[in-house]
């Protein structure tokens, strides 16, 4: 078996799975041979040397479970960084230098009950933090050493060993005269007398205190890991239900205005991102304002999760109010941009407003460092030309231009947001693979239709962030 197993020696170097997997087979073959031994030990329970055989060997087999537990975590586990902040009491305190060896941190004695000696190796008066030029302790002085909270576990341990004569295997922490505290694994048995009374007590000792801080952080950062898979799953659920409030509840065509002779039909999809679980801050919206307008917007507001899903609300219904009250998209952008300037959370948003007017057939639209709507006719398409408008909270004071555009009945408009094309944004080539579509919209009957062909060329596209289409065709 090897001398020593720790760590941090200078030589050793991460193993690939497949090496740890060998290393595991290597340990539970070597347990085997070694619990055999042991085995083989316990037929003569009188024999000092095969008693201490024994000892040995169930040393060995602790060691080698350690072992075991250590390439299973490192085969199976996250790698588990050192705590940057205090630690509990064993890491604040000055500790001993760690020495490689196996034998240095294992320790053995031995407690003669009829003549009330004690006899010590070397390497527990090391464990235990004891002078070696002092007399080892006896048997009632030794909890003393030990922490109040375990010195019921030691005495009960020790009790049953020489009343019982129960095998010893247990822990407790011990406070050194360093002030540091340490682990230590204790494994004894009685010896008979020829009268079956208890005449000694024997037991190896073992420093494990490194074992079982390691252990400690492994599952801290495990249970800290849960935490926070679980407050991930709380936030995206809320950020779900929150979009799914906000977002209009479209399943299939809406055709707005609901009275007249001019109408829009409209249909809109999410599509979400690919790579991140957590729901971003894009939106679309379409509403019918009191003086028969029509009102249709998308835009994207930065970041994720609940924040940035109850940012996109707010703007959203910023800009629902002051269209209802009547003001055009340029002023809206303006005010819009003052809006969240003064948020606390500075935040950076892209949006495109469109107001339709139904009588005369024109629409009115203002952009905020977003792409452009694209206008279909007659089975062709083309980008409409962008007023001048920054991204929302760049500059305060920033001024939002308009743009007019005459439609025609058949019409079909497409507003969309830049992850629709993720890498793309806003190029030529990322407009081009819209505008190539101009021919199969034409032929599509609904704009339902035009959203699925449009959920064909792009939905499969890996992207970084999620992103809405809204489409609006023209009817009469």
């Amino acid at each position: 078996m090897p001398s020593h197993l720790s760590a941090d020696h200078p030589a050793a170097q991460p193993p690939g799975r497949g090496s740890v997997d060998a290393l595991i087979s290597q340990a539970r073959r070597l347990k085997g041979d070694v619990d055999a031994v042991r085995r083989d030990a316990q037929e003569d329970g009188s024999d000092p040397q095969g008693r201490w055989q024994r000892a040995l060997c169930d040393l060995a087999l602790h060691q080698l479970n350690d072992l075991d537990a250590h390439l299973a975590q490192l085969r199976d586990g996250p790698s588990v960084p050192a705590p940057a902040g205090p630690a509990p009491a064993e890491q604040s305190a000055p500790t001993a230098p760690r020495r490689g060896s196996l034998l240095s941190r294992v320790g053995s004695a031995e407690w003669n009950l009829l003549t009330d000696e004690a006899s010590w190796s070397g390497e527990l008066y090391q464990i235990l933090g004891r002078d070696p030029a002092t007399p080892p302790l006896t048997l009632d002085e030794l909890p003393s050493l030990v922490l109040d909270e375990d010195r019921p576990k030691l005495t009960s341990m020790v009790t049953d060993c020489l009343v019982d004569a129960r095998p010893i295997d247990g822990e407790f922490r011990m406070l050194h005269t360093d002030g540091s505290v340490r682990t230590v694994h204790m494994m004894g048995e009685p010896v008979l007398d020829t009268d079956g009374s208890t005449a000694s007590m024997w037991a190896v000792l073992r420093d494990v205190s490194e074992l079982r801080r390691s252990q400690r952080v492994v599952s801290e950062t495990r249970d800290s890991l849960q935490r926070h898979r679980h407050r991930a799953q709380t936030e995206h659920r809320l950020a779900v239900e929150l979009q799914e409030a906000v977002l209009p509840p479209w399943r299939g065509s809406l055709r707005l205005p609901q009275q007249g002779p001019e109408t829009l039909d409209l249909a809109a999809h999410y599509l979400p991102s690919s790579t991140s679980a957590l729901i971003g801050g894009n939106w679309y919206d379409a509403l019918q304002l009191a003086d028969g307008d029509m009102l249709l917007s998308v835009g994207d507001l930065t970041g994720h999760g609940v924040a940035a899903t109850s940012g996109m609300a707010t703007l959203l219904g910023a800009v629902r109010g002051m269209a209802m009250a009547g003001t055009g998209p340029g002023q809206l952008l303006s005010w819009l941009n003052q809006l969240l300037d003064a948020t606390v959370q500075p935040a950076l948003g892209s949006t495109v407003c469109c107001r339709y007017r139904p009588e005369t057939r024109t629409l009115t639209w203002a952009q905020a460092g977003h792409p452009a709507p694209l206008l279909f006719r007659d089975g062709t398409g083309r980008r409409l030309s962008a007023p001048d408008g920054v991204l929302l909270g760049a500059t305060p004071g920033a001024v939002y231009e308009q743009a007019e555009e005459p439609l025609e009945a058949g019409d079909l408009l497409v507003l969309h947001t830049d992850g629709l094309m993720p890498g793309q944004e806003d190029s030529t080539a990322a407009v081009n693979r819209l505008l190539d579509l101009a021919p199969r919209f034409d032929e599509a009957g609904t704009a339902q239709d035009c959203v699925r062909l449009v959920v064909e060329e792009f939905g499969g596209t890996e992207r970084a962030d999620d992103a809405c289409v809204l489409i609006a065709k023209l009817t009469s």
